[in-house]
Order: structure tokens, then C-alpha cells, then sequence
């Protein structure tokens, strides 16, 4: 068996168990991402759908909380959908943590590499605020680039909010968000964490999956990349984000354990 498989069949076993996996040893990022389409690749194939994309990582908060310096990218399926104010089951994540976003929705493809800034905003149909869920089937979260680029970034789960915002009417580099969890403020940020704007996270997506023969469909949901450090989530609790000009989102994690 190849190591490509070993791991990827480690990670698939995680989800059907719930058992974290010890840390892997570093390799090159091809094999990681190659591990990572092997699991995408199982899951469609149990009829699951690619739905999006998410870059991780984008910001230095969260590259300094990771212990990383660049950023990744990964994969999102129907089935982490998930709708605002409705509660979600927790026995579906492991060790799950909530980061505040701003969604691109695209109205048209994108095809790398050379994406410029100016394509990327014009194949952007709307934007909504997002509360991305993110989760490690790495043991607590002791996760270099190698790991959590295999775990797919760490996707977890995407709560959408449902009123769309044309890109044109806000300034994604000095929105600012709050971030409540059971009502307490826990953080602030502005969207200029995000790689200096979150339109260049797009860009950087579409640059870097594009030699991969993937390209960003019309449609499909971008992540790109949380505005404030990842903070721990659990069963009971529900968390907010408030974007200016962009509006606000509520996740409800259900009084729930895993089975």
C-alpha cells in the first residue's frame, strides 16, 4: 500500500469512528494534497458533492496559532452545508473550532493560472457572511502545513448567511467583524487580515488549484480565510459574527454528543 493511501485511509477511518489520528510525519505538500483529492475522490464517489472551496490559513493570526507561513486550501462538500439559526448536530465534529468569513458566491468560472485581481471581482456574483466551522482529525490539533493540508485544511462545517451583498457595495479591506460566542465578544478583526483583502485569498485560489485542472465554477462558495483567530466551540453554544456591510450569521452547535 502507498503512503499516499495509508494516510488518506486513516483520515476516512477517522470520520467513520471519530477517533483522532496522531500527528503524520512532514512530506512534501504534493502528497498532501494528493491524500486530500483521495478522500474528496471517496467521498463522492458515497454521493457526496463538491460544492466550494476554502483557503486556510490567510491570515498571520491564524499562521502564528497554526505554526504555519502560508496558506492552503480545501475542499467543500454539500454535506457541510448547513443552515443559519437551525441546530446542528456536534456528533458530526470532533474538536471543532469557529472562524468568522467573508463568502464569495460565483456567478462565473475561474481558471488559473494568471487570474488577475480584476477577473477575480468580476466572476464574484455576490458575497454573504460565513461562520466556517473548522475541525482536525489530527489529535489535538497538533498540526504542521503537511497535516492539516491532508485533512483537507480542516474543513469541518459552513453556515452561510442569507442575504446577499454585491461586491461592489462594500470595501472587503476595512469591513470589520465582531465575533460572539454565547453572547460574549470574543474577537474583533477587519477583512485586511485576510491576505491584505479577501479578494486576493480568491485570487490565490484560483492561481493555485488551477495547474491542478480545477477550476472555480459558477455557483460554488469560496471561503477565504478567517478574519479573527479560530476559537473552540462545543455542544449548547451559538456563535455570531456581525460583518459591516456585509451582515451578520449565527451558527446553533445542538446539545448533543457523539455517539
Amino acid at each position: 500500500m502507498s503512503v499516499e493511501t495509508e494516510l488518506a485511509d486513516r483520515l476516512l477511518q477517522v470520520y467513520r469512528d471519530g477517533k483522532p489520528t496522531a500527528p503524520f510525519e512532514p512530506g512534501p505538500l504534493d502528497l498532501a494534497y494528493r491524500i486530500q483529492q483521495r478522500q474528496v475522490a471517496a467521498w463522492e464517489a458515497a454521493g457526496d458533492v463538491v460544492k466550494g472551496h476554502k483557503v486556510g490559513l490567510a491570515s498571520r493570526a491564524m499562521q502564528h496559532q497554526m505554526g504555519v507561513s502560508q496558506p492552503d486550501f480545501g475542499h467543500l462538500t454539500a454535506s457541510m452545508f448547513h443552515l443559519e439559526n437551525q441546530p446542528i448536530a456536534a456528533g458530526r465534529f470532533l474538536q471543532p473550532r469557529i472562524e468568522p468569513e467573508i463568502a464569495f458566491v460565483l456567478g462565473a468560472p475561474l481558471t488559473g493560472p494568471g487570474v488577475t485581481v480584476a477577473e477575480a471581482a468580476r466572476a464574484v456574483e455576490y458575497v454573504l457572511p460565513a461562520l466556517e466551522i473548522v475541525d482536525s482529525r489530527i489529535e489535538d490539533w497538533r498540526i504542521g502545513i503537511f497535516d492539516t493540508v491532508a485533512d483537507n485544511a480542516s474543513s469541518g462545517g459552513v453556515v452561510l448567511g442569507s442575504r446577499p451583498v454585491r461586491l461592489g457595495d462594500v470595501d472587503l479591506r476595512l469591513a470589520g467583524c465582531t465575533l460572539h460566542v454565547n453572547g460574549s465578544l470574543v474577537a474583533t478583526g477587519a477583512g485586511g487580515a485576510v491576505l491584505g483583502s479577501p479578494l486576493n485569498a480568491l485570487v490565490w485560489l484560483a492561481n493555485t488549484v488551477g495547474p491542478l485542472g480545477v477550476t472555480l465554477e459558477p455557483g460554488h462558495v469560496v471561503l477565504p480565510g478567517s478574519m479573527t483567530r479560530a476559537f473552540p466551540i462545543a455542544p449548547g453554544h451559538t456563535i455570531s459574527t456581525r460583518i459591516a456591510g456585509v451582515g451578520d450569521v449565527t451558527a446553533v452547535l445542538a446539545h448533543e454528543e457523539r455517539a
